[in-house]
């Protein structure tokens, strides 16, 4: 099923984490699923992310011409993302023994790339060219190991998705208040109402 790339699959803050964000549920195993289960979906999520992502990528657009071919580093790079930067939020402390995989994803994604970054005010090279998209996942992926980013990665506690808070206080809680906040509001106003007429209805009979 085609997805729709509206603003909150882009609620991480930066595209690795959006793009760690593609796996749904991930605390519920009988509920999870993959919406790049469909490789195609990959080059729609890059061409959504370049608007997005636009001011993390310094203008340059998103290229992902061939899904299919690049599907595996993606994934690679998603997963082993996911992973060393979850334990570290969790841990409060990035675990090494989860660094060389992640590492060599990210080298993979980056190998064939032929682009200059890091230049100043172009993070991610010249604007006026697409980068490919695996590659700028990478160099998406390695700028998460800034301390500074570290202390504000947190994990949504209703969907579970990564995000970064870059709240002045940094006490943002959930990844979307729209979305995730509010039905967590409704849960518990749910739960309290449930347990209210519970005790009203053992009341009446007891009366």
């Amino acid at each position: 099923m085609t997805v729709s790339w509206t603003p909150h699959r882009f609620t991480g803050g930066m595209l690795a984490l959006d793009t760690a964000n593609t796996v749904v549920l991930r605390h519920h195993p009988e509920k999870t699923f993959d919406r790049f289960d469909d490789p195609a979906e990959i080059a729609r999520f890059a061409e959504a992310a370049s608007g997005f992502r636009a001011t993390e990528l310094g203008g340059r657009r998103l290229e992902a011409p061939s899904p299919d071919k690049i599907a595996p580093v993606v994934l690679s790079i998603r997963e082993t993302t996911d992973r060393l930067f979850r334990r570290a939020v969790s841990k409060g402390a990035i675990a090494t023994a989860d660094m060389p995989e992640f590492l060599e994803a990210c080298a993979d994604g980056l190998a064939h790339g032929r682009t200059e970054i890091g230049t100043l005010g172009k993070p991610f090279g010249d604007p006026a060219t697409p980068i490919a998209f695996e590659a700028a996942l990478a160099v998406s992926a390695l700028s998460l190991l800034r301390g500074d980013t570290i202390a504000r990665l947190r994990i949504c506690p209703n969907c579970s998705w990564l995000f970064v808070d870059r709240s002045r206080n940094s006490s943002r809680l959930w990844c979307d208040m729209a979305v995730c906040g509010n039905r967590q509001k409704a849960n518990r106003h749910y739960r309290r109402r449930t347990a209210a007429n519970e005790v009203h209805n053992g009341e009446v009979q007891n009366g």
